[in-house]
Order: C-alpha cells, then sequence, then structure tokens
C-alpha cells in the first residue's frame, strides 16, 4: 500500500495542532482566582485608605469605587486581602518551581522577541490558536505582574511596619518613599488589570480554560 504523502520520509511535516487536555491544571485556577481577588480587595480598600492620608493632596479616588465605607474597614478589608495574597502567592510561586512550570511558560523570553511580538499584536496578527503557549507578551506581563505584587507586598509592609523593618523601610527610600512605591505599584497593577481584561475580551477561550481548565 503506498504511504500518504505527509508521510513520506523527507516530506513536510504537517502543521501542528494544539493538544487536547488541560490547558490549566486545578492548582493554577485556584491560585489564580485566589490571586485575583485578593489583589483587587487590596486595590479597592488601599484607595479608600490612600484617600484618608493622600500622597499627592490634589487627587483623590471616588467614594464608590472604593472598598471599606471608612478608614478602619478598609483597612481591615487591607489587611485581610494582605494576608491571602501572600501567603497564596507563595503557594503559587512554590508550586511553579517545583513543578517547572516557571521555566515551560515563561522562559525563554528576550528583550528582540517581547517587541517582535508586541508588534504583532497592535497589527493584529498575533496568533492564540493554542492557549497552552504563552507568546513573549504574555510572558512579560505575566513575570511583570508577579514582581509588582512582591514588590506591592513588600513595599506594605515598610508602611506597616516600618519601626520592624527598618532594612526594607530603608530600601525603599524611607517611609514617604515607601507610600510612593506601593501606590506606584498599586498603579502598574491597575493597568494590568485593565489590559489584562481586554486581552479577555479579545480572546474569550482564556477565560474558559481559566475557569473550567480547557
Amino acid at each position: 500500500m503506498a504511504t500518504p504523502h505527509a508521510l513520506r520520509p523527507g516530506s513536510p511535516a504537517a502543521p501542528a495542532t494544539p493538544k487536547r487536555g488541560a490547558i490549566h491544571p486545578l492548582w493554577v485556577r485556584i491560585t489564580h482566582w485566589l490571586n485575583a481577588l485578593a489583589a483587587i480587595v487590596m486595590m479597592l480598600s488601599g484607595w479608600r485608605i490612600y484617600d484618608a492620608s493622600p500622597i499627592f493632596p490634589a487627587f483623590s479616588f471616588p467614594t464608590a469605587i472604593t472598598l471599606g465605607g471608612w478608614l478602619g474597614g478598609a483597612l481591615q478589608w487591607h489587611f485581610a486581602a494582605m494576608w491571602l495574597l501572600a501567603v497564596n502567592g507563595l503557594v503559587y510561586l512554590s508550586l511553579n518551581l517545583a513543578s517547572g512550570r516557571f521555566v515551560r511558560k515563561f522562559l525563554p523570553l528576550t528583550p528582540r522577541a517581547v517587541l517582535r511580538d508586541f508588534v504583532a499584536a497592535l497589527r493584529g496578527k498575533l496568533a492564540h490558536e493554542d492557549l497552552r503557549v504563552y507568546n513573549a507578551v504574555q510572558k512579560f506581563a505575566y513575570l511583570f505582574v508577579i514582581v509588582d505584587l512582591i514588590v506591592l507586598v513588600l513595599s506594605g509592609l515598610a508602611i506597616w511596619k516600618s519601626v520592624q523593618f527598618p532594612l526594607l523601610r530603608e530600601l525603599m527610600g524611607g517611609y514617604d518613599n515607601a507610600r510612593v512605591v506601593h501606590f506606584s505599584a498599586m498603579s502598574l497593577l491597575a493597568a494590568f488589570l485593565a489590559v489584562h481584561l481586554a486581552m479577555v475580551a479579545l480572546v474569550p477561550r482564556s477565560l474558559l480554560a481559566m475557569l473550567r481548565g480547557r
């Protein structure tokens, strides 16, 4: 029987098709949604805390988009979410590193690849056939938000326990600068969430994958 052309020696390989099965394991989905919940609660309650003592007097957040109702209530929400973010974030990072998923998903990454995929995204030519494979822009964005959340937690500790963590406070440039770092990291997190939601709207399959795993 004749060998099919696609399988003959030396013939071009057939186009790769996306693999079947789970895209995100259960532990990734659980930690992802807990991290998202904690980050959003911290951000909304943080805006109410900021309004009580603004860094920039000319700027404040509308009360309607803040959480806590008053300073004491906002602090309670903020600290509760902080512990959830810190513990769940450590679980997420530990499992990613232990399973090798961190290296598989996020590395290698080069500035050239990020620029190439960013330009392709602007032109609407960035493919999303296989949701298991992150493009360079996704890799950069996810690594960026991981670092940003770490900075948020550390700068928050420098503000909350300034006396207990003097080295951390000084690494932030002092108490007042730690507040600026914290505010800046929060602003970058808000920007990431806005872009992330826009990308989910463009590729709704990614939301389904994070909800049901495939």
